[in-house]
C-alpha cells in the first residue's frame, strides 16, 4: 500500500484531507511519528502550505500533502486569514476566537466571508504542486451547530441558509474550500 503524509496536526483537517485522498493510500499522521509542527512564518496561505511539505520532507520518503487554510471577514480586512489557527490559540479555543471575532462584527453590515484552503503536495521526486479553494459565504450572527471544526459554525456557504457547524459532515466535504482546493489539485497531478 502506498503511503502518504497528511502534514497537519489538526484532526479536523486531518480527517477531511485522507477523505478526499484515495483509498489506495495508508494515510500518515505527522503525530504518529511524533513530528511537531513547523512554525508558520509564511504571509500567504501558499507559502504556509509549501512550508509545511518541505519540513515533513526531511523526516520522510513518500509523498506529502499538507494545507493552509483560514477565515478571511471582508468587513475585518480580510482577518484573522492566515492567522486563523493562533487566532484560536491566542484566546485559548475556537469558541472563544469565535466569540472575539463575533464582538468585532456586531456592528458591521457587511457580513461577506471567504474560507479559504491552499493545498501543497510534494512528490518524491521533491516537486511540489499547490492549489487552492475559494469558498464564499457569510458569518452568522451567532455560533449555530456543533458539528465540523474550527470556524465552521459562523460560516453560512453561498446558497446555503446553514452553517458548516449544522451541515452534515458529507455535504459538508463535497463542497468546502478544503474540496474546491483538492479538486484543482487533482487536475494538475496524478493522486
Amino acid at each position: 500500500m502506498k503511503k502518504i503524509l497528511i502534514g497537519t496536526h489538526n484532526k479536523g483537517k486531518f480527517r477531511e484531507i485522507a477523505y478526499l485522498l484515495p483509498k489506495k493510500y495508508k494515510k500518515i499522521s505527522p503525530i504518529s511519528l511524533k513530528l511537531k509542527s513547523p512554525k508558520e512564518t509564511g504571509k500567504t496561505f501558499i507559502s504556509n502550505s509549501r512550508l509545511k511539505v518541505k519540513f515533513f520532507s526531511k523526516y520522510v520518503n513518500f509523498p506529502i500533502i499538507s494545507d493552509d487554510s483560514g477565515l478571511c471577514i471582508e468587513a475585518l480586512n480580510n482577518k484573522p486569514g492566515i492567522y486563523s489557527a493562533r487566532l484560536a490559540k491566542k484566546y485559548g479555543s475556537f469558541f472563544k476566537a469565535m466569540q472575539f471575532l463575533l464582538k468585532k462584527m456586531k456592528k458591521k453590515r457587511n457580513r461577506k466571508a471567504t474560507f479559504v484552503c491552499c493545498l501543497s503536495y510534494k512528490n518524491i521526486h521533491g516537486k511540489i504542486i499547490s492549489a487552492v479553494g475559494k469558498l464564499k459565504g457569510r458569518i452568522s450572527i451567532s455560533i449555530i451547530g456543533k458539528k465540523g471544526f474550527g470556524y465552521d459554525p459562523i460560516f453560512i456557504p453561498q446558497n446555503q441558509s446553514i452553517t458548516f457547524g449544522q451541515m452534515s459532515k458529507s455535504k459538508k466535504i463535497k463542497m468546502d474550500h478544503r474540496f474546491l482546493a483538492f479538486k484543482k489539485l487533482k487536475k494538475k497531478i496524478k493522486i
